[in-house]
């Protein structure tokens, strides 16, 4: 099974994390510095740049920045172009997909979807029917940190 790491700040991404019953590594403010290993997929909700420091943390720590195969966001889509700025920038910044989009924690379809994509990744079947999803437009720039 492919890895999962996900952060939650209000725990709306925890939640869906649990709802999909799978194993995956909670990022934590305390201690972000973890190393995964392995390949893996990284979930993330929308926050400010600032409020994100942990990720940064976690993704710089030995060769988790070259580990991550994709993205999955979560967040609120009244936000309109900011409905999860934080897996657009970091897709953007590191040039690794989008694998999906959910609001808020997820519906049972969305539990669905994401579970097939780690069960695709996870199985080697091809992953190159995801397509980025709509709201994947305009300018994105964050984490300068990440750009060679």
């Amino acid at each position: 099974m492919v890895a999962i790491a996900f952060y939650s700040i209000n725990g709306q991404t925890k939640c869906f994390i649990d709802k999909m019953q799978l194993e995956a590594h909670q990022i934590s403010d305390a201690k972000p510095k973890f190393d995964m290993g392995q390949k893996y997929i990284l979930i993330v909700p929308a926050y400010q740049d600032f409020m994100l420091d942990s990720v940064v943390d976690f993704l710089t720590y030995k060769d988790n920045k070259n580990n991550i195969i994709g993205i999955i966001g979560c967040g609120n889509r009244n936000f309109n172009d900011l409905f999860a700025q934080t897996a657009k920038k970091i897709a953007a910044t590191l040039k690794v997909p989008i694998l999906y989009l959910l609001e808020f924690s997820g519906t049972s379809e969305d539990v669905k979807n994401v579970r097939k994509i780690v069960h695709d990744f996870s199985t080697g079947e091809s992953t190159k029917k995801i397509q980025k999803p709509k709201e994947l437009r305009g300018n994105i720039s964050f984490l300068s940190d990440f750009r060679d």
